[in-house]
């Protein structure tokens, strides 16, 4: 086990658990490709010494796509069966596409399924206020599943100007919905900062709150400890959680490096110990309503 890479600035404390079982590291956002195994799966978690696996429905890879209805429909059910039997090590978000009219009616569909406990979102062609969008919000809320959305730029070129982080204010309509905006919202992560420390500034307690981010980075390198120093400043640990973003199936070593970068990026800005585990597992933990 490599986790003195991660907590070399201190002992270990109980952050999340469910039936006994304590979480280390939490990725909180690990793609599925519709082409892996369970077998693989676990293999790469545990080569990466990942405890807990947030696992998303495939609709990046063939024959998955969010123009698709029946395709992520089929995937929420690829998904549910991926991560069957491993609930102490998996969980699913499930994937709707709101530019579908039935896609509340999926989102209950997918709330059924065996491991699914969240929901993946990724504004193309629609906006965080639109009324579709508000349809999803209510099933999400009833069912009380937390909501990962993507925020910020596209790397494959899409256009990013559906996912500016002060968009996703519209959340705060459905109050208890719990969100996490991935990227921290770059290159809009200011932006993402005032959104976050909005409960703050109200005396919202960290685990209340609506909003978490995670870094699973879309920025730049030359961009990453900048980006973490500010957001640790202005939201704290409290609502930051690590997320690797990586695309399984995949050795456990790319998702380890993932953990590594940002190790090297807390032994730069010194962020202490218990900072580091909060973001390593324990805001997601309180988001997946996994904690103590």
């Amino acid at each position: 086990m490599r986790r003195s890479n991660v907590w070399n600035t201190g002992a270990y404390r109980r952050l999340g658990a469910t039936n006994g079982k304590t979480y280390v590291i939490i990725d909180a956002h690990l793609h599925s490709s519709g082409h892996e195994t369970t077998k693989d799966v676990l293999e790469s978690l545990d080569r990466a010494d990942i405890d807990f696996g947030v696992i998303l429905a495939p609709f990046l890879t063939a024959p998955y796509s969010l123009l698709n209805r029946n395709s992520l429909r089929d995937g929420n059910r690829y998904l549910s069966k991926l991560i069957a039997g491993h609930a102490d090590r998996l969980c699913g978000f499930a994937v709707v596409n709101p530019l579908h009219a039935e896609a509340p009616f999926d989102l209950e569909e997918a709330a059924s399924l065996p491991g699914i406990r969240g929901l993946k979102m990724v504004p193309t062609g629609w906006y965080p206020y639109d009324d579709c969008a508000h349809r999803v919000y209510e099933v999400a809320a009833r069912f009380n599943l937390p909501i990962l959305f993507h925020s910020g730029i596209f790397i494959d070129g899409k256009s990013g100007r559906f996912c500016r982080p002060t968009f996703y204010e519209a959340v705060r309509d459905h109050p208890g919905l719990r969100v996490t905006l991935a990227h921290l919202g770059w290159p809009w992560c200011d932006e993402a900062n005032a959104v976050g420390l909005i409960d703050r500034i109200n005396g919202v307690e960290a685990d209340a709150s609506q909003f978490r981010f995670d870094i699973s980075f879309g920025s730049p390198p030359a961009y990453r400890a900048e980006t973490l120093r500010k957001a640790l400043e202005v939201l704290g640990a409290d609502l930051i959680q690590f997320g690797s973003d990586r695309f399984l199936p995949c050795p456990g070593e790319h998702i380890r490096s993932a953990i590594d970068d940002v190790s090297a990026l807390f032994d730069e800005l010194s962020v202490d110990a218990g900072a580091r585990q909060r973001i390593m597992s324990g805001t997601a933990a309180s988001w997946l309503g996994i904690g103590d």
